[in-house]
């Protein structure tokens, strides 16, 4: 009889713990049952959700509109039936983003799932931040580009011609000599302009081409997160096999070559089958390769040289630049590294990224 007092008194103070929990956390979670009804939720799921004290006790299917998202009774029976755990990005109908949570509530005894615990984490700002962040690296690789490429190449020829004049007999031109400073001073200038835009990441933090100990998984997350309405939208089911985890490279870089190519690979999808995306990471030799293949629309053998060639685009049908591709190898081939393609038209394509070990 005291064993039983005790136990009793044990199982009270446990739900007294948990009880406390559901009222002081500022996480929005619910608990519902293998039933699909509503046993519990935090406060903050209340004011998330516009949920009601006398909602506990109703079945999720009834209330399911609360919560925005179309698929909810789907992931708790999935989890409910199997007992793994879901974690998965949503956006609700308001536009919101959450990173949402499924744990089933495993009784030991008899080990089988009394129900789930859902947790949401609102993600929308970080997504916003994501998406602004791609959208800077791109612009400044792009103006990176053009000063490289295009400005460069006549500075030279510039440098050239003042250097012929220089040798030109000067009689008869007295202000020649003035002439000529004005337009060294204008060269160097120029000069100087460049060099502090193209080497800005030197001395400003917030373009600094450092190289780090970077995760990939952290890095196609925040990839997955940039692209995620993209994703949502096309049905793109993205899988990763990573067996060397660890990379020396430059975060944004690497964090640009993973988006471009995730994001061409749905821009250029085949409508007629949902777009799979397989991700491997591996060691060959010196080099980690990143391996990106798709079973989309597929690219022309004679093609290949040109997709990587800038502002050359092989599709009008797709919004573009012509510059991601073109960039990618850019980045790889001044980091000591190369990428490769493999592609068949109607079977997809296979992009391998080289890069060598340590940068």
């Amino acid at each position: 009889m005291e064993n039983k007092t005790q136990q009793i008194s044990a199982l009270i103070e446990l739900n007294d713990e948990l009880e406390n929990y559901f009222r002081n956390t500022i996480i929005p979670q619910l608990f519902v049952d293998a039933n699909m009804v509503l046993r519990k939720f935090t406060p903050p799921a209340m004011k998330q959700f516009n949920l009601r004290l006398d909602d506990v006790g109703r079945s999720i299917e009834d209330i399911r509109d609360n919560f925005r998202f179309h698929s909810i009774m789907e992931n708790i029976q999935q989890v409910i039936t199997t007992g793994d755990i879901l974690e998965k990005e949503i956006q609700t109908t308001d536009l919101r983003w959450f990173q949402m949570n499924i744990l089933p509530y495993i009784i030991e005894k008899g080990s089988r799932t009394n129900g789930v615990i859902i947790t949401f984490v609102d993600i929308t700002s970080r997504i916003r931040d994501l998406k602004e962040q791609e959208k800077l690296i791109s612009e400044h690789e792009l103006l990176l580009d053009t000063i490289s490429h295009d400005i460069k190449t006549p500075l030279t020829s510039l440098g050239l011609t003042i250097e012929m004049l220089k040798k030109i007999p000067e009689k008869g031109m007295a202000r020649f000599p003035v002439l000529l400073e004005k337009v060294e001073n204008s060269l160097l200038k120029m000069k100087d302009i460049i060099h502090d835009l193209t080497d800005s990441r030197q001395f400003n933090n917030r373009y600094k081409a450092v190289e780090e100990l970077l995760n990939f998984e952290h890095i196609l997350e925040d990839v997955r997160l940039t692209l995620a309405p993209q994703i949502l939208e096309s049905g793109t089911v993205i899988k990763s096999k990573i067996n060397q985890s660890e990379i020396i490279f430059v975060r944004r870089k690497l964090r640009s070559i993973l988006y471009n190519l995730i994001n061409n690979a749905i821009k250029y999808r085949d409508i007629n089958r949902p777009l799979k995306i397989l991700i491997d990471v591996s060691q060959e030799e010196d080099f980690t390769v990143i391996t990106v293949v798709d079973n989309g629309r597929g690219i022309a053998e004679q093609d290949f040289e040109k997709i990587f060639t800038k502002y050359e685009r092989i599709a009008l049908d797709v919004d573009g630049s012509g510059i991601g591709l073109y960039l990618i190898r850019e980045i790889i081939k001044l980091a000591g590294g190369k990428i490769t393609v493999e592609s068949e038209l109607g079977n997809g394509s296979n992009f391998k990224v080289y890069i060598k070990n340590g940068g």
